[in-house]
């Protein structure tokens, strides 16, 4: 059995900072501006991805089950483009590879030759997702990557040149801006080849109150979440955030289609931060930007897939059409 992870060195990323010294810098720049923020991407160290695998089972979050049923009822219909190909199922911010076991186990069951790479900024996920793909088909070749995801993206173009089915489930893309989706879709397709797949998932634009509930769940675990971010920085950082004096608040903006989530001071206060020798004052009510979960209509969905170099090949859709799996197929003959 052929089951490992690698973590990518400073040498393979081709970075000088060290990811301690980068972390500083990012909420150094985000905790001085005039509007604050801190970047999504912090919200996953372990705990915050343990935190938010526990989100994907709240009834109120229902991007996971949508997807899980599309998955489930379609996957016939993924292992379609796969087949008489050798490939790599490379997945984008894996988690706990539960939505994934669905396509693993069709693959494995038509016998398919693949190796699955699971890419994830976590450690200790990418290490729990190992081993429960040891458990579950011991028969599977992985290879996981422990980075970020351009990161990790860019390395793909070393492991050879296997057709590649590259997976972006959950609503992962809807955290970036317009122009972050169309860097990231583009930096894939440069590393990929000609009439290579990926399956991204999308949150479509729905009811509003169903949105905003997926954000305020009623047990309080997306706002433990986004306060991990502070927790975080206490303990990377030195921080003397007291996590009481601040609150989740996640709203959506209908002009931009975006959840908005945040981090509201509750009172006057100053916050110092070890790592960075600074101190950082908040008035009452002062917010801390977090996050943007985009939602799309299919229109939009379509025109980003243009813009990027790909063409659609099929979009996959749950009985109410709240979610959203859409593959696409890398076009390198013709220029964009």
């Amino acid at each position: 059995m052929a089951v490992s992870y690698k973590i990518l060195s400073q040498k393979d990323l081709d970075e000088i900072a060290t990811e301690k010294k980068t972390f500083a810098r990012d909420v150094l720049i985000g905790l001085s501006e005039l509007r604050k923020h801190l970047p999504t991407k912090y919200h996953y160290d372990d705990e915050g991805s343990r935190l938010f695998q526990k989100i994907m089972t709240l009834p109120e979050y229902y991007p996971t089950n949508c997807e899980f049923k599309i998955l489930k009822t379609q996957r016939k219909e993924i292992a379609r483009l796969m087949e008489n190909h050798s490939f790599n199922l490379v997945e984008l911010g894996a988690g706990d590879g539960i939505k994934t076991s669905i396509l693993l186990q069709e693959f494995q069951e038509q016998k398919f030759e693949f190796q699955y790479v699971p890419i994830d900024i976590s450690e200790g996920a990418m290490q729990g997702l190992i081993d429960s793909i040891q458990r579950k088909f011991p028969g599977i070749k992985t290879n996981g990557i422990v980075a970020e995801y351009f990161d990790g993206v860019k390395w793909l173009s070393r492991i050879g040149h296997q057709k590649n089915l590259v997976l972006f489930l959950g609503s992962n893309l809807g955290n970036f801006s317009a122009t972050q989706s169309k860097i990231f879709l583009r930096t894939l397709w440069d590393t990929l080849d000609n009439n290579d797949f990926v399956l991204i998932g999308f949150d479509l634009k729905k009811d509003i109150d169903k949105m905003l509930y997926a954000y305020n769940d009623s047990q309080g675990v997306t706002a433990e979440f986004n306060l991990n971010m502070l927790r975080r920085i206490n303990n990377e950082l030195g921080g003397n955030f007291d996590l009481s004096k601040f609150r989740h608040y996640a709203t959506y903006d209908v002009f931009s289609g975006a959840i908005e989530s945040y981090l509201v001071s509750l009172e006057a206060q100053t916050v110092f931060i070890e790592e960075l020798s600074e101190t950082f004052d908040f008035k009452p009510w002062e917010p801390i930007h977090t996050e943007y979960s985009y939602k799309y209509l299919v229109s939009d969905v379509e025109k980003l897939a243009r813009d990027t170099g790909y063409t659609i090949e099929k979009h996959l859709f749950d009985s109410k059409k709240y979610f959203m799996d859409s593959i696409w197929r890398v076009q390198k003959t013709e220029s964009i």
